[in-house]
């Protein structure tokens, strides 16, 4: 029989939600576990997994389409099964839970209001989040944080247990864990009072969790029973893996994650409750970490006697361009095939910027970093070379008479450039701590568009990768880019003695509709002597 996939309510104050892929395609087989898509909630994207094995017969919401929580999201079941009727019926259900659920949370804010009374500032009321499309309750199977601990935005809370498996649950708030509303083993229902986020020391007594209580006492019965059961489940499980040693606890997640990386659960240490397996296992998981298996002399004589036969199959991973990779492939293949890009590479000694760096980071409170020395060396030169800091047009060249400097930072899923505005008229030590919060922003995938618009020029520094040399492609409509090499430190000629020096390579790309080459070579020229003399820069 079909199953119908309505879409999850995946934080406690998620109203709708973003596809934003979809991991199966429709005719795809699915087996219980399976990542279907990658949903974007309201405060970051998760990945949500199948609860149903069987046959991906319909997707009710494409790719980069939003919509409620609660609307028809997919349908699995038998190959060529006839779904009509739930298509045909999919507008009145999906009403209908909409109403339910829209009433339910009426009664539930109105309980809320009366009996917790006012929230005070800055505080953050965590709910039990509905973790599966089905799911009206929820267990506590553990939690990793306790009451008066610190909690980081995307730290996990807790293990909750939905009616179809254990799921990792984490935050979205960032400040102290005030108070925990459902402790350990016990059930509640979806949107109780979970736990309180705030900052320390305040006080959240009148902020409680007794409708939830309320709530939850008709089914008293029924949850001691299932409780119970569990705990037998539990205790049965737990004595079967140690006397077997066979079965192994991790997460749906944990499973997913390690088969891609291809990692065997044997071999991982849990640190999950009763040494289940986690996310956090899989990532800081090491292959070193293993003990290899002893090789006997006999076993050593055999491997080095038998011939070289090679073994597996061919394969290819298709992973479907994001977004992002798209807008990366459009834009730059515009730049790189309309522009005339030509490039000129000079060798900067650093002798000195390493000196002044030195004595500059000496002082309290000051971090200046060689990209940020670049960045100011680079603002100044354009200062005496507008026509770098321009622009192409079809009927004329526009010369920027303010200098917004881009500056490219390296993300999961691509690249992208945040600006820093009226760069040259920055310190060294200003542009350092913009460069750094503008840098968190984009990796937290927080940056605003506002604030990767209306660059006039563009720094890509790979140094820190230990790339000596390298050629970007302009950041159009900007008329050239400057690529950062790292310092190599290397044999050079001073007053004719072959001494150990340090330098640094930087290449321009030009656009020869702008600039022409005597016209970069300026510009280069002028950017070598600042950064070779560092204190002309706080002139």
């Amino acid at each position: 029989m079909a199953e119908v996939i309505n879409m999850p309510r995946l934080s406690d104050t998620m109203e709708e939600g973003v596809v934003a892929k979809w991991l199966k395609q429709k005719g795809d087989k699915v087996a219980e576990g399976d990542i279907l898509a990658e949903i974007e909630t309201d405060k970051a994207t998760m990945e949500f997994e199948s609860f149903y094995e069987g046959t991906l017969l319909h997707i009710g919401i494409e790719e980069g389409e939003t919509a409620p929580v609660d609307t028809l999201l997919a349908i699995i079941g038998e190959e060529g099964e006839d779904i009509s009727g739930l298509l045909n019926g999919e507008g009145g259900s999906t009403e209908e839970a909409k109403e339910e659920s829209a009433a339910e949370e009426e009664t539930e804010d109105d309980d809320s209001t009366s009996e917790a009374g006012e929230i005070p500032e800055g505080v953050e009321i965590v709910k039990m989040p509905r973790l599966s499309d089905t799911m009206e309750e929820g267990t506590v199977a553990s939690w990793l944080k306790k009451e008066g601990d610190k909690v980081s935005e995307g730290d996990i809370l807790a293990e909750i247990e939905t009616d179809k498996a254990t799921m990792e649950f984490e935050s979205f708030y960032e400040g102290t864990l005030l108070k925990i509303g459902i402790p350990e083993g016990e059930t509640a229902p979806v949107d109780s009072l979970l736990a309180i986020i705030g900052p320390e020391g305040t006080d959240v007594s009148n902020v409680t969790g007794d409708s939830t209580g309320k709530k939850a006492a008709p089914k008293k019965e029924e949850k001691s029973e299932a409780k119970e059961e569990k705990k037998e489940e539990t205790t049965t499980t737990s004595s079967d893996s140690s006397s077997e040693g066979g079965r192994i606890f991790a997460s749906p997640l944990a499973k997913k994650m390690a088969e891609d990386k291809g990692i065997d659960l044997s071999k991982v240490e849990g640190s999950g409750e009763n040494g289940r397996i986690v996310k956090k296992d899989i990532e800081s998981y090491k292959p070193s970490e293993a003990p290899a298996p002893k090789e006997t002399k006999k076993e050593a004589e055999t491997s080095v006697a038998a011939p070289y036969v090679p073994a597996g199959e061919e394969s290819f991973e298709e992973i479907k361009n994001s977004q992002m990779r798209k807008t990366i492939a459009k834009r730059l293949g515009e730049s790189k095939f309309s522009a005339p890009h030509y490039y000129l590479t000079i060798e900067v000694d650093m002798e000195n910027a390493m000196a002044s760096r030195k004595q500059i980071n000496e002082m309290p409170d000051v971090k200046v970093s060689f990209n940020d020395m670049v960045i100011k060396a680079s603002a100044m030169a354009l200062r005496k070379h507008p026509q770098v800091n321009s622009q192409w047009t079809g009927d004329a060249m526009k010369i920027a008479k303010h200098i917004h400097m881009g500056v490219a930072v390296a993300v999961e899923d691509g690249l992208v450039v945040p600006v820093l505005k009226f760069a040259d008229q920055m310190s060294m030590t200003q542009i350092g701590g913009n460069v750094k919060d503008l840098a968190g922003k984009a990796r937290n995938k927080k940056l605003q568009p506002k604030e990767m618009e209306g660059s006039t020029f563009t720094v890509s520094n790979l140094g820190m990768f230990g790339i000596t040399e390298f050629t970007s492609i302009i950041n159009q409509p900007n008329s050239a880019i400057l690529s950062v090499g790292t310092i190599v430190e290397k044999p050079v000629v001073k007053n004719g003695e072959i001494v150990v020096g340090h330098t640094m390579k930087l290449t321009l790309a030009c656009d020869h509709r702008t600039v022409d080459g005597a016209t970069g070579a300026a510009f280069l020229k002028d950017l070598k002597t600042y950064i070779e003399n560092p204190v002309t820069m706080l002139a």
